[in-house]
């Protein structure tokens, strides 16, 4: 299985890269696994010029968008990890994700799972989780793609997240989730 991770954290040694650092290590046995920092990737919002909706679906700016979204269309599955930043995904994920607007055609007839990775300050129950999952939900439900896993956790400081009881676990079961056929 090819398995791309897509981390949107600008915080190099932090929750969210940990976290995804975690199932990395689990799924590289025997799967085709990327990593991307998508922070240290020279990407810009879309423009709206529909250049991609004229050339088979490669976005026009010059910066490192079209790349991955060439990556995420040859993925069999694709791990999304951000932050909370004011109620949603991080600017720098974001980004990534409206140039999918690129080649959502494209998209709508590929097969895919995706999991999620969701990680904020505040306790479980504020409305930021279910509100950053609902905007994945809503992506997978509109490209017709299987939302294999979403999981929050709540951690701030660098390196709390993997001290957490069950937070290992529960990251290698989403492993498992992602990589079964069914």
């Amino acid at each position: 299985m090819n398995i791309l991770f897509l981390n949107g954290s600008p915080r190099h040694h932090g929750n969210t890269h940990a976290a995804l650092q975690t199932m990395k290590a689990v799924l590289e046995d025997g799967n085709t696994v990327e990593f991307l920092d998508v922070c240290n990737m020279k990407l810009s919002g879309c423009c709206a010029c529909d250049s991609c909706k004229r050339n088979g679906g490669h976005c026009v700016c010059p910066d490192e968008s079209d790349a991955v979204i060439q990556k995420i269309a040859q993925a069999d599955a694709v791990i999304f990890g951000t932050p909370v930043y004011w109620w949603g995904m991080s600017a720098q994920l974001k980004m990534v994700v409206d140039k999918f607007y690129s080649q959502d055609p494209q998209f709508k007839t590929m097969s895919k799972k995706i999991g999620v990775v969701v990680v904020g300050a505040n306790e479980l129950d504020n409305p930021q989780y279910s509100l950053t999952h609902e905007q994945f939900y809503c992506i997978a439900e509109y490209l017709h793609w299987d939302l294999a896993f979403s999981l929050s956790f709540s951690a701030y400081e660098p390196g709390e997240l993997m001290t957490q009881d069950g937070a290992s676990e529960q990251l290698k079961e989403a492993c498992d989730t992602i990589t079964n056929q069914n």
